[in-house]
């Protein structure tokens, strides 16, 4: 990557980023409250929610067992259930993301324990660096919908400010999801939801290797559950 492509406001991923914020903030938003609650579900939503819990736990078993005195940013938070089990060790949590309503819902959730209710949920950029410095960044299935390029851009923008690690979700590139990927470019676009955009894996992780020799490529794991498909990277900074 050039000096000019650097960071991660690229006219891509500020199109894109402007599409998921008017969906999840307001075409989705009582749907994905729905998928993030324990409520009945049909059986194709009903497997995304059980992938996005295993999701959920793999990486949080990527974080330390016990964050007491450790910050964490969870960017893309959504209606905040990672944040509230990481609260819940002991993380200093800081969560953003780019719908209103769903961060609204997530503080409104973690008023009912105490160790959740003091979570710093805003609306905002994950990419923001007035956020400030973390110990830890936790990044699912927030990445998901952009190129591998702006992927990279917004990782190595989390790097600068993170001591720890860095653990994220990309949609893997598997015959199944490049064929969604393909088909849903005929639909009229008011119909779409922002696509997924499938990343080869060795692909992102020679990227990730240029852009951040330093840092240590560690865990990996593909989720697989019915509708949903996703897979956790693990990065270790190099002081952690």
């Amino acid at each position: 990557m050039s000096d000019k492509t650097t960071t991660a406001t690229t006219q891509t991923y500020e199109r894109r980023r402007g599409e998921l914020q008017h969906y999840f903030g307001r075409t989705a938003s009582e749907n994905w409250v729905k998928m993030t609650s324990d409520s009945p579900l049909n059986r194709i939503r009903a497997t995304v929610r059980a992938g996005r819990e295993q999701m959920r736990q793999t990486l949080l078993s990527y974080l330390p067992a016990d964050f007491a005195g450790r910050r964490l940013f969870d960017a893309g938070c959504g209606t905040g259930m990672l944040s509230m089990e990481a609260a819940r060790r002991g993380a200093q949590v800081v969560a953003i993301d780019l719908a209103a309503t769903l961060v609204a819902e997530a503080r409104e959730r973690a008023k009912a324990d105490p160790a959740t209710a003091g979570i710093d949920f805003r609306v905002g950029d994950m990419f923001d660096p007035a956020l400030g410095e973390f110990d830890h960044v936790v990044a699912m299935d927030s990445l998901i919908h952009y190129e591998a390029a702006d992927v990279v851009r917004v990782i190595k923008g989390f790097a600068a400010r993170t001591k720890g690690s860095i653990v994220f979700t990309f949609a893997p590139k598997t015959g199944p999801l490049a064929l969604m990927h393909a088909v849903g470019k005929f639909f009229p676009r008011s119909d779409r939801s922002p696509a997924i955009v499938p990343v080869g894996e060795a692909h992102l992780k020679r990227l990730l290797a240029q852009e951040l020799p330093a840092w240590t490529i560690g865990r990996t794991q593909r989720i697989k559950s019915g509708f949903y498909t996703s897979q956790a990277l693990e990065l270790i900074a190099p002081s952690a």
